[in-house]
């Protein structure tokens, strides 16, 4: 565990303790039934807006880490937003074409109600979603949109989607979901301020630096301010803010601002919460007369027939491997074993892997909307490593060498290519 920046230090047996508190909390994450609609890159309008400093107890940030991990909310609903700022440029019109394109040679007839048809839409700007619990098998997740509504819930064994606008229905079941995870596909991602505040945590070693900065009110609820910081220099990441419920230790609003200064990269946080056990009526659904109701294998046939359920299975194995899994490890976890070299410790880790091919091809050589698409991602790089393209965005930077080598972390641009360069 870190060395927190407060009044007591932590020993040997009280990290232990940490630790399993934190695996004990992760229980409450809300399933990847619900929280797979949201993007990872999710964040939520602008650092914990407050309306008056409440006078709290002191606390050390030891103590309100141990009443995250001690946080045992089964029932809650609120409104949350998200907006999420990872600097990319805007792809226009070959956006639309890339989605189109994948569509088409992907998963052949899909529905506009699969939640993973939602997770491009969260990738940007902002959002307002609802979001009601009531424990491991009842949750509901929706995206309100103009003058439309897409839900996902959760009740017992069913999985629904719903898109208002297209009146179309999306039909699983809990034990198929739980069923890919086997197959090789990402786990679920952070969508609330408490799976992001999770993940964070797991960061945390001798390169962080973890303080208590006041207090706050976040929907009206009193709350504690925990921040987080890398030690190091050359992470793109400069802070993570986390307001910290008083009463039930849960995060009701999470805030990540990039080391280059600027708005939020990710921000979510709830602008109304609700600890009340949410109605049974809540997490009732029927699909509406005259909806197209498109069940989840009907959509696994589909992609088997245009040839991409290989492919698809392939690429989760192969993420898996690369960036951490729940048994290989990989960039993400710290380099165990079936991983890629990590080269770094701490917040400037480095994960590396080698394609086996070559490197990407510059605007030039591709020429059109595409090459220019590339060029304003790219920066061209040397070092002692030869020669390669640096992909960036504000949290995210990817070295891609021109002899297929990726150096992939949460540093900046000049710390990848020092990467690469202790490589040789």
């Amino acid at each position: 565990m870190a060395p927190y920046e407060s009044e007591d230090s932590t020993t040997a047996g009280e990290a232990d303790d940490l630790r399993a508190g934190r695996r004990k909390a992760a229980r409450y994450v809300v399933p990847v039934a619900v929280v797979g609609i949201a993007a990872a890159t999710i964040g939520l309008v602008p650092a914990i807006a407050d309306s008056g400093d409440p006078d709290l107890p002191d606390i050390t940030a030891q103590q309100l880490i141990e009443k995250i991990a001690k946080s045992d909310v089964e029932q809650l609903s609120g409104t949350f937003k998200i907006t999420t700022d990872l600097g990319l440029p805007d792809l226009g019109g070959l956006g639309a074409g890339f989605a189109s394109g994948a569509m088409a040679s992907g998963s052949g007839d899909g529905s506009s109600a699969d939640p993973s048809a939602k997770l491009t839409e969260l990738a940007s700007g902002t959002h307002t979603l609802r979001l009601a619990v009531d424990g491991d098998d009842k949750q509901k997740l929706s995206l309100l949109e103009n003058a439309s509504e897409y839900s996902l819930i959760h009740n017992g064994k069913d999985i629904w989607g719903y898109d208002s606008k297209s009146n179309e229905v999306f039909h699983g079941t809990a034990d198929e979901a739980q069923a890919d995870k086997g197959k090789g596909k990402p786990e679920e991602v952070p969508a609330t301020p408490k799976e992001f505040t999770e993940e964070a945590l797991k960061a945390v070693d001798d390169t962080t630096s973890v303080t208590v900065d006041g207090t706050a009110q976040v929907a009206g609820r009193d709350a504690y301010r925990l921040v987080i910081k890398p030690k190091q220099s050359g992470s793109t990441v400069g802070a993570i803010s986390v307001a910290v419920d008083a009463e039930t230790g849960m995060p009701l609003k999470f805030t990540l601002t990039p080391s280059s200064g600027g708005a939020a990269v990710i921000d979510a946080g709830f602008t109304q919460v609700s600890f009340a056990r949410p109605a049974a009526s809540t997490f009732d659904f029927t699909p509406p007369k005259g909806a197209t109701v498109t069940e989840e294998g009907e959509l696994d046939k589909a992609a088997r027939e245009h040839g991409s359920a290989k492919s698809e299975d392939e690429l989760g194995k192969g993420l898996e491997k690369e960036f951490g899994g729940p048994h290989t490890g990989g960039a993400l976890g710290k380099g165990t074993e079936g991983g890629p070299e990590v080269i770094g410790e701490g917040w400037n880790s480095v994960a590396v892997f080698d394609t086996g091919g070559e490197g990407v091809p510059s605007g030039s050589e591709i020429g059109g909307d595409m090459g220019g698409f590339l060029d304003s991602l790219g920066d061209k790089v040397t070092g002692k490593f030869g020669s390669g393209t640096v992909f960036k965005t504000r949290l995210i930077n990817a070295l891609v060498t021109d002899d297929g080598k990726v150096y992939v972390g949460a540093v900046t641009k000049d710390a990848l290519v020092q990467a690469a360069d202790s490589g040789k």
